[in-house]
């Protein structure tokens, strides 16, 4: 099962704070960062998250 990450994330499209929930993925460089879409808009959202 895959992580995942519930929380705010800003859209730059709405240009406002949504609360949803996204998947969290591992970049090349090893740095997380969680994934979604914007339940206004539609617009892919991502969120750095801090290391562990």
């Amino acid at each position: 099962m895959a992580e995942t990450y519930s929380g705010e994330f800003y859209c730059v499209k709405c240009k406002a704070k949504v609360t949803t929930t996204g998947e969290v993925v591992v970049s090349e460089t090893g740095r997380k960062s969680a994934k979604a879409t914007c339940p206004t808009c539609g617009t892919k959202l991502t969120r750095f998250l801090p290391k562990d």
